[in-house]
């Protein structure tokens, strides 16, 4: 009950103190924002700049698919029940503990 008291009285305390403080104006202030009057205007095209390398006027170009066999071989999906049964095997197949100790007692 005390410590409740004591916590309610600083709070009113803390609350009173912070109505009082005049140092905040209550006039508005205006932002004012910087102008920059030349931030769309016109100026020339930049020079072509390769990206891989080489000459500006070196250009290839080629056109058409690549086949499939280029890509290596094509892995088939193993089906989801036989993934299971695999593993299910595995599993009835590993080796078992010899000594299975149990707890006694709590």
């Amino acid at each position: 009950m005390k410590t409740t008291l004591l916590i309610l009285m600083l709070f009113c305390a803390v609350a009173a103190f912070g109505q009082a403080q005049s140092g905040v104006s209550a006039q508005p202030i205006v932002a004012q924002f910087a102008d920059h009057p030349e931030h769309a205007s016109f100026t020339p095209m930049a020079t072509e700049h390769p990206i891989v390398g080489g000459a500006p006027d070196s250009y290839s170009y080629a056109h058409g698919e690549r086949p499939l066999w280029e890509f290596g071989p094509v892995s088939e999906p193993v089906p989801l029940g036989d993934v299971a049964r695999a593993y299910r095997k595995e599993k009835t197949a590993s080796k078992k503990a010899e000594i299975v100790l149990e707890k006694q007692g709590s």
